[in-house]
């Protein structure tokens, strides 16, 4: 998986599309969504922590002290370094992993393992692409049947509407459904740090 990119087509080029809560563990998730389809997208449950550190940047909110993934920025900086591309290379056992693709001062590539959410919020800050992999995607992705009813409703405006009231989403592990979701901005700051990882 080191040194993919936008032309590896062993990946897929995606953007962080919210954070919402999995209304039965409420554990925080992170969705990550194609770029070149919206309808596909990738669930990763994250700790409370790493879901603040995504969902501050995301809100462009700013702290008045670096969290930890600020510190991460300013140190890369100091040492000349820049974040290239993170990707999720893998899923073993029910646990995501990811890489983080550094460019040093000289120009020579770094490859870090990371947490995909530590490896997401690094990436937020930085601007740098997000990539999944993927065999990852086809294992643990899943499709917004709602939306993709929506877009065929576009389409064909004379169609009927489909009538699917039990599922929002096929395929994919604990996915959410979009009336089912607690948004994090409905926790109560509390409720941060009960999370295990």
């Amino acid at each position: 998986m080191s040194g993919a990119g936008k032309d590896d087509d062993s990946v897929i080029a995606v953007r962080v599309g919210g954070i919402v809560v999995d209304p039965r563990s409420q554990v925080p998730v992170v969705i990550l969504r194609a770029l070149d389809d919206d309808t596909v997208y990738l669930p990763i449950f994250i700790g409370g922590l790493e879901a603040t550190a995504i969902a501050t940047v995301l809100a462009d909110v700013q702290l008045p002290r670096p969290m930890t993934h600020d510190l991460m920025v300013s140190l890369l900086a100091h040492l000349d370094a820049r974040v290239v591309r993170i990707v999720v290379t893998r899923l073993e056992e029910g646990t995501f992993y990811a890489e983080i693709t550094l460019l040093d001062q000289l120009d020579v590539e770094i490859i870090v393992d990371a947490r995909p959410s530590d490896a997401i919020a690094l990436a937020l800050r930085v601007g740098a692409p997000i990539y999944v992999a993927k065999a990852v995607m086809a294992e643990a992705g899943a499709v917004s049947v709602e939306e993709v009813e929506e877009q065929e409703a576009e389409a064909a405006p004379d169609a009927e509407d489909p009538t699917a009231a039990d599922a929002d989403v096929e395929a994919g592990p604990a996915v959410l459904g979009e009336d089912d979701d607690v948004r994090l901005e409905d926790l109560d700051p509390e409720d941060f740090g009960k999370y295990k990882m």
